[in-house]
């Protein structure tokens, strides 16, 4: 592989302290990612190691020193961010997808997309009435559909929020458990309140939950209603079976907006049952009005291990590689 040493000159040191990290933490990653070598020396950086690592790696430095050049403040996660949204795509402008921000001032909390997707999802919420996110666990598709609900209800966009999501654990038969309503179904909704809290204080969240302004309700309790100005989620929709998402789809009233977020490689439907998601996909791709979003392991956004182990799997799944190789302590 042929080798390129090259020199990087950053001349606000500030800035420049910035970018390194704490530690040369920032620069660590780098070497980590792309296997080069990264040497500090005084305001430069020194890069040695293959041609195309070396320009991703440059590409990715310049773009994060301009980024904090404006007060965006890199953090190792977003050097890491960073290489895989120019691996991807090497045209990439990280400003404008770092500086896509969602606040939400009741918690003070800032939001911004990490991956190219992630960007191309928030873009279609704002400019589509009706969204799906389709993707592995840890894409942020839930997560990011929260923070622009909140934002658009905060802002006065939409009057109410509505959260779904199947309960197909309990096949959605809640009449035969025990409690009321509220301790029927919140084990099944518990991720949705889990993001909710994320984004919103304790008190804030439920006083609005309270006053029905965010509503936390599984799939079936959706029949026979009609949405107006309501930003409507459904969580985990390849657990809704084909006469569930036309219900759900069909739901959708004036000044409304909807998100639909699963995986459909994670379906709990009983063997043989076709999920709703991937005939929905089917049915309406191509259809003005509607954008879908695929989100692949490169958008998972937990820790690194858990990319790791999504890969894992597929080889396994796909009989490259056995399974049951991972390090034991036994073994070391």
């Amino acid at each position: 592989m042929p080798e390129e040493r090259k020199k990087i000159v950053f001349p606000e040191q500030e800035a420049f302290q910035s970018l390194v990290g704490e530690n040369n933490r920032h620069i660590q990653v780098l070497e980590n990612k792309l296997g080069i070598a990264v040497h500090v020396r005084g305001d430069s950086l020194i890069l040695e190691g293959g041609d195309w690592q070396v320009e991703l790696a440059e590409r990715a430095l310049r773009q994060l020193y301009e980024l904090i050049k404006v007060r965006y403040p890199v953090f190792v996660n977003d050097v890491d961010y960073a290489v895989r949204i120019l691996s991807a795509d090497p045209n990439a402008d990280l400003k404008k997808i770092f500086k896509d921000e969602v606040y939400i001032p009741s918690s003070k909390k800032l939001i911004t997309p990490k991956t190219i997707h992630q960007k191309a999802y928030m873009d279609a919420i704002r400019h589509y009435d009706m969204v799906f996110g389709i993707g592995p666990a840890g894409t942020g598709k839930t997560y990011l559909a929260m923070a622009m609900a909140i934002s658009f209800l905060l802002k006065k966009s939409v009057k109410r929020v509505v959260l779904a999501r199947p309960a197909v654990e309990a096949g959605e038969r809640l009449g035969f458990l025990p409690g009321d309503l509220a301790e029927k179904v919140n084990p099944y909704l518990r991720p949705l309140y889990d993001a909710l809290h994320d984004m919103m204080d304790f008190e804030s969240a439920s006083r609005l939950l309270q006053q029905g302004v965010i509503e936390v309700a599984p799939l079936a309790f959706m029949r026979g209603r009609t949405l107006n100005d309501s930003f409507v989620i459904l969580d985990e929709a390849q657990n809704a079976t084909p006469e569930q998402m036309k219900m759900f789809l069909t739901r959708l009233g004036y000044s409304s907006k909807a998100v639909i977020t699963g995986d459909v490689t994670q379906t709990d439907l009983p063997e043989g049952k076709v999920s709703g998601l991937v005939e929905a996909r089917r049915i309406l791709e191509g259809i003005g009005g509607i954008c879908f979003i695929q989100f692949s392991r490169e958008d998972v956004i937990r820790h690194p291990l858990v990319q790791e182990i999504i890969d894992a799997y597929e080889r396994t799944e796909s009989g490259k590689a056995p399974a049951g190789t991972g390090h034991s302590p036994e073994a070391a």
